[in-house]
């Protein structure tokens, strides 16, 4: 029995201000809005779907929630930029980013964080 394996995984993220964090994913963004509850949305990405969710501790993790596979980087680097999206510079062992940019193991990967601090990512496969 494969248990979870067959299960679609659906990602969660909080918001400590669910408006704001409407109009940043569904204005800045350009998501759909598939579903909204009093404490609760839905959206979807391609043929997955995330929800935010409202708490008072959204934005608080300091780690990656979330990543974008996308097939242009550049591409949607500069389109997320003209919406006003900046781009986190990082510098650890292991990882560092030129330009937003970082590079690795067959991939490029961005981060920025949404309208409530939490960390995203877009990435492209540049091997397959």
């Amino acid at each position: 029995m494969d248990m979870l394996g067959d299960a679609p995984l659906i990602a969660i993220i909080p918001a400590a201000d669910l408006a704001r964090a409407k109009a940043f994913y569904t204005d800045t963004l350009g998501l759909k809005l598939t579903e909204e509850k009093p404490q609760e949305l839905t959206f979807q990405c391609g043929s997955t779907e995330f929800g935010v969710y409202e708490t008072p501790s959204g934005g608080q993790a300091a780690h990656t929630l979330a990543t974008f596979k996308v097939a242009d980087l550049d591409g949607e680097m500069e389109a997320l930029r003209s919406r006003g999206i900046t781009f986190e510079d990082y510098d650890f062992p292991g990882l560092k980013t030129v330009n937003g940019i970082a590079e690795a193991d067959g991939m490029r990967a961005a981060w920025f964080k949404d309208s409530e601090g939490n960390i995203l990512c877009v990435h492209e496969r540049t091997t397959t």
